[in-house]
């Protein structure tokens, strides 16, 4: 099975200074994609850095990541997806974010599983089928 990272893998890897060659070193072959919206919370974070120097070494971590890890569109199958996780979750009255309901949505599509943080976004956990994995802090 293959894993789609979520932001908040990221952030985990950041926050204990493993950087994110951490995710590669754990994960053997396993497949690795990210959501596009994913790269989208992580350029937020680059304009809001503050600093140049700081925006621009966070950019290269971000041009680094996509030259090792296979960028994921929000195209129609996804958005298909998305569609029928929204309205389950709605019915039963569990909506989550809905970024985090794409990258859940991807990694439907393409039957993976999710990459969360340390600290668990026990949300995905409301998407029947989905497997999620725990970042190891």
């Amino acid at each position: 099975m293959g894993l789609v990272v979520d932001t908040s893998a990221l952030i985990s890897f950041e926050r204990a200074q493993t950087g994110w060659d951490r995710l590669f070193n754990e994960r053997g072959d396993e497949v690795v994609v990210l959501p596009a919206i994913v790269l989208a919370e992580l350029l937020v974070g680059v304009r809001l850095v503050g600093p140049r120097g700081l925006a621009d070494h966070k950019r290269s971590s971000i041009d680094a990541l996509l030259a090792r890890v296979p960028l994921v569109d929000f195209d129609r199958d996804i958005a298909e997806r998305w569609a029928d996780l929204f309205s389950e979750l709605s019915q039963r009255g569990e909506l989550i974010p809905a970024n985090d309901l794409q990258v859940a949505a991807t990694a439907v599509h393409l039957d993976f599983g999710v990459l969360v943080g340390d600290r668990d976004e026990a949300h995905f956990r409301r998407i029947d089928g989905l497997w999620v994995e725990v970042a190891a802090s």
